[in-house]
C-alpha cells in the first residue's frame, strides 16, 4: 500500500502535504491532492490533477485539501474518485490525531520547508486565501525549533520558513530566525519564503547584514509596481516603499537577490499604471518572478471592479513575464566565470545561496561548498564544485 501526493501552490502546501502523508493509514492506498485557490487558473489545475490521478490509479482513494476545497468542497466531493474532503482548519488531522498548529515539515532531497505561521489577517481586495486559511495564527517558538531539529536529523542541509503571511510572525519574523539559529547550531542554511516588504522587521535586517546562514534570497510580495493599483488591492507599502526596502538590503547584503510576485492587468489598470509595474522590475533589480495574470475570485471586492477584457490582461502578463525573463537572463549570465556558494540538492542540480538555480554533472546530493560557474544553458547555470563545506 502507498499513498501518493500531489501538491498546488504555496510552500506551505508542500509542507503540510508530506505531514499529512507521514499519518496516511499504511494498509490502504490514497492520493493526497493539496490544493490551491490563488487563482481561477489554480483551481482548474487542482481539478485536472484530480481527474488525471484518478485515471492512473482508479483503486486508489483521493484526499482533497487545501484552500480550493476550503472554498468549494462540495464541488470536490462530487468529483470521481473523491473520497475524503477535508478544510484547511482539520488538514494535518485527516488520517491521524494533529492538532492543526503542528509544525509541518517537508523533506525534499536536501531541502526541508517548515511552517512557521498561517492564515492572514490583511483583506487584498484580489485574494481569496484569508477566506480559505482564516486569521494569522503563529506557531510557538518551541514547537518551530524542534520541527527544525527533526528536519535535520533526517537529513535536511536546508531549511526553508514558509507561511501564508511569514513577516507577520508573532513577536517578528526576525527574531524568530535569530532564535532558531541561536538555538540549533546544526543549521548552516536557512531560507525564507514570501515576505511582505512592508512587515520586514529591524531584527531582520541586522540578520541580512550580519549572518551568513541565512540565505541572501529575499522574495517579496510586491503585486504591482504603480500606486494607484497598489491602493486599489488595499496593499500597504508604496512603490516608494518597495524601492527603499530592496535599496536597503542591498546595502546590508550586496550579494542578495529579489524575486517578486506581480499581478498583470488589474481591473482599472491604464497602459501608464502597466508601464509603471513593468518598470518596478528595474527599480528593484527583480531576477525572479510570479507573474500572474489578474483572475477575479468570488466574493472579493476585485471581481466587483471594472475587468479589463482577457486578451490585454494575458498581453500585459506576457509584456511582464518576458522582461522578467530577460533581466533573469542577464542576471545568470552574470555569474559565468565567479566561483559561488552553492547546495546540491539532487539529481546534480541545486542553487547558489541567493538562489541562482545550478547544475552540477556528477555532483553528491547534499554536498555544500564551493562551485565554478563554467557556463549557462538557457536555463540554469552550468558549473563544477570546487570545495565542499560541511
Amino acid at each position: 500500500m502507498s499513498v501518493q501526493t500531489v501538491s498546488l501552490g504555496c510552500r506551505l502546501n508542500f509542507a503540510e502535504t508530506e505531514t499529512i502523508a507521514r499519518s496516511a493509514p499504511a494498509d490502504e492506498d490514497w492520493i493526497v491532492v493539496n490544493s490551491c485557490a490563488v487563482t481561477n487558473e489554480a483551481v482548474r489545475q487542482t481539478r485536472q490533477a484530480i481527474r488525471s490521478a484518478h485515471r492512473n490509479r482508479p483503486d486508489a482513494k483521493i484526499l482533497v485539501t487545501g484552500c480550493a476545497a476550503e472554498l468549494d468542497s462540495a464541488a470536490f466531493a462530487d468529483m470521481a474518485g473523491v473520497s475524503r474532503v477535508v478544510g484547511n482548519a482539520n488538514k494535518l488531522n485527516s488520517f491521524a490525531a494533529n492538532d492543526v498548529m503542528t509544525p509541518s515539515g517537508m523533506l525534499a532531497n536536501v531541502k526541508s520547508f517548515v511552517a512557521v505561521q498561517t492564515g492572514c489577517n490583511h483583506r487584498c481586495t484580489f485574494c481569496s486565501i484569508w477566506q480559505a486559511r482564516g486569521p494569522s495564527l503563529s506557531l510557538p517558538f518551541e514547537a518551530i525549533r524542534d520541527a527544525v531539529g527533526r528536519e535535520i536529523d533526517r537529513g535536511a542541509k536546508e531549511i526553508v520558513l514558509t507561511g501564508v503571511d511569514i513577516t507577520d510572525y508573532g513577536g517578528g519574523l526576525g527574531k524568530l530566525c535569530q532564535g532558531l539559529l541561536a538555538a540549533e547550531p546544526r543549521l548552516k542554511r536557512l531560507r525564507l519564503s514570501s515576505l511582505d516588504s512592508i512587515e520586514i522587521d529591524d531584527a531582520l535586517f541586522e540578520l541580512i547584514a550580519a549572518e551568513p546562514r541565512l540565505m541572501p534570497h529575499f522574495h517579496l510580495s510586491l503585486q504591482a509596481g504603480d500606486d494607484m493599483i497598489l491602493k486599489r488591492m488595499k496593499r500597504r507599502h508604496s512603490r516608494a516603499d518597495a524601492v527603499r526596502t530592496v535599496a536597503r538590503i542591498k546595502a546590508a547584503r550586496a550579494d542578495a537577490s529579489i524575486g517578486a510576485d506581480l499581478i498583470a492587468g488589474f481591473p482599472t489598470e491604464t497602459e501608464e499604471m502597466a508601464l509603471n509595474s513593468l518598470k518596478i522590475l528595474d527599480d528593484c533589480d527583480i531576477v525572479a518572478t510570479h507573474i500572474f495574470p489578474f483572475s477575479p475570485r468570488p466574493s472579493t471586492p476585485a471581481a466587483r471592479m471594472p475587468q479589463l477584457e482577457r486578451e490585454l490582461v494575458k498581453a500585459r502578463a506576457a509584456r511582464l513575464r518576458d522582461a522578467a525573463a530577460s533581466r533573469r537572463e542577464r542576471w545568470l549570465q552574470r555569474f559565468v566565470g565567479t566561483t559561488q556558494p552553492m547546495l546540491v540538492e539532487g539529481n546534480g542540480v541545486g542553487h547558489t545561496d541567493n538562489f541562482a538555480p545550478v547544475a552540477l554533472a556528477g555532483a553528491a546530493r547534499g554536498q555544500a561548498g564551493q562551485a565554478r560557474i563554467t557556463g549557462f544553458d538557457g536555463n540554469r547555470l552550468t558549473a563544477a564544485l570546487v570545495g565542499q563545506r560541511a
